[in-house]
């Protein structure tokens, strides 16, 4: 057998048995029944109906969204002044805020989340929906900071010096240079905290899990009464919104140089 065969079969054998779990909960999610079977027993759908149709499953489901879409934003929010300040900020205690950028993502995640569950209450504002927004940005900021860091590591210097020559300020380079030039990193940040915050369950259990149900909550506290279908429809509702956000930067972006990879000309 030829050694292209062997790396094919190889590769082939290691997506066969990342995937097998997906392949069974997917089984499992179209039973016909209220059945664990698998192989499925029938075929329905109805099952990723109840997500959208049951009021508590529609309610977790919006509560996840939500709270996707507003962390992301704000890490968004916090990662980009800050990529911007270490790209124009070229010194060495300048990386302490890069340190300090990556650092929640690092810690794991229980450590993190306690210590949201310790600051929230210590203030008085436990259980309140937008902590959990807040917790959620710092925990995923390091995501965006990231790419931005990448998407500035990027751009040619000499197009911010002509700018500023010709007699535009830091406000107008950034809006007419520096942003255009790093809204696929952006995008791509935004995308990756979004994904991310939608299937995290401690910290906002941590932070909310009494007083708000987001979809990961709600699967947990769903497994006290028995185990249904709607819970694996529900997991692979959560893949397909993975694979469709970071299709879509693959398809419109170049997912290797957003990721860090050099093109040829660079290597």
């Amino acid at each position: 057998m030829s050694e292209t065969f062997l790396r094919r079969l190889y590769f082939a054998a290691v997506a066969l048995f990342l995937g097998a779990p997906l392949i069974v909960v997917a089984g499992v999610s179209v039973n016909e029944k209220q059945d664990l079977a698998f192989p499925p027993i029938g075929f329905s759908l109805s099952w990723y109906a109840q997500i959208f149709l049951d009021p508590e499953w529609r309610r977790a489901l919006i509560a996840s969204v939500v709270l996707a879409l507003t962390s992301a934003a704000l890490a968004v929010a916090i990662a980009l002044p800050l990529a911007w300040f270490l790209w124009r900020r070229i010194a060495p205690w300048a990386n302490i805020f890069q340190l300090l950028g990556v650092a929640p993502f690092i810690l794991p995640p229980v450590i993190t989340a306690l210590g949201f569950l310790t600051f929230w209450a210590t203030i008085g504002l436990y259980g309140q929906p937008w902590t959990a927004a807040i917790s959620h940005a710092i925990f995923f900021v390091t995501l965006p900071l990231v790419t931005l860091s990448l998407g500035f590591a990027s751009i040619d210097r000499s197009l911010v010096e002509a700018a500023s020559t010709m007699g535009a300020d830091d406000r107008t380079v950034l809006k007419t240079v520096v942003l255009p030039l790093i809204l696929p990193y952006l995008v791509s940040g935004y995308a990756f905290a979004f994904v991310l915050s939608l299937n995290e369950y401690i910290v906002a259990y941590m932070t909310i899990g009494f007083v708000m149900e987001t979809l990961p909550i709600k699967i947990f506290n769903a497994l006290r009464y028995g185990y249904t279908p709607t819970m694996a429809s529900v997991s692979v509702f959560f893949v397909a919104i993975a694979a469709l956000v970071f299709g879509l930067i693959a398809w419109f972006g170049d997912i290797r140089r957003l990721l860090g990879a050099m093109s040829s000309d660079e290597s």
